[in-house]
């Protein structure tokens, strides 16, 4: 039976054909239904709208060309969402509507299971970035340049501690099974995670890109 004959006993987050929603139940439907929201602005808008109210705030952006050679489509400025930001960022807006989910199902469950509090803040080093992979002279563009990939290096709690990719990724007691519950939840989400088990490169970030399937390093 083609997805499109699902009847409407067949719940919203396994149904193909049904906007997603932030906090519906993740399902493998989930992400197929973010990597088709890439080239649909007015349902990654309207996705993005079914969070509460007041518990996030974004700008939506025009298409335009900040460097040459890199343009943004379908873009978002991300100024805060159930947490706070070191600094707003611009983002594709499906990379926004996954960090969202990403925070609400993953994230904060995460921090309250196993630190007893929640996240308050995210440090981060940036969204957007007009480059190769890997720094390279040439070749393939980054997912920076696209602005479909956000690098994050610290989770402030709102108990005051402070948690750090560079510092508490090897530790072996609650810091560090946050970080690793957080890779993987995130995992769920993002089409690539990649971290410190990844390179060197990622010893003090994580990066939540949105290529790929389910890469998760």
């Amino acid at each position: 039976m083609a997805w499109w004959h699902f009847g409407d006993d067949v719940p919203r987050h396994w149904h193909p054909g049904k906007p997603l929603q932030v906090d519906d139940p993740l399902t493998p439907v989930s992400r197929w239904k973010l990597w088709r929201l890439a080239g649909d602005r007015d349902g990654c808008l309207a996705a993005l709208d079914t969070v509460p109210a007041g518990e996030v705030r974004y700008s939506p952006l025009d298409d335009h060309e900040p460097v040459a050679g890199c343009p943004l489509e379908n873009v978002v400025r991300l100024h805060g969402s159930g947490v706070d930001f070191n600094a707003s960022f611009v983002a594709s807006c499906p990379l926004v509507l996954a960090w969202v989910i990403f925070e609400r199902q993953r994230l904060q469950p995460a921090a309250e299971a196993l630190l007893g509090t929640s996240v308050e803040s995210v440090v981060h080093y940036g969204s957007f970035a007009c480059r190769h992979v890997a720094g390279r002279e040439e070749g393939r563009l980054s997912e920076h340049a696209s602005a479909e990939a956000l690098d994050v290096a610290a989770f402030h709690l709102a108990d005051g501690r402070r948690v750090t990719l560079r510092e508490h990724w090897h530790d072996e007691g609650p810091r560090g099974a946050f970080l690793r519950e957080v890779r993987d939840g995130a995992c769920d989400l993002f089409g690539n995670v990649l971290g410190p088990d990844y390179n060197a490169a990622h010893a003090d970030h994580f990066h939540f890109g949105m290529r790929g399937f389910r890469l998760c390093r």
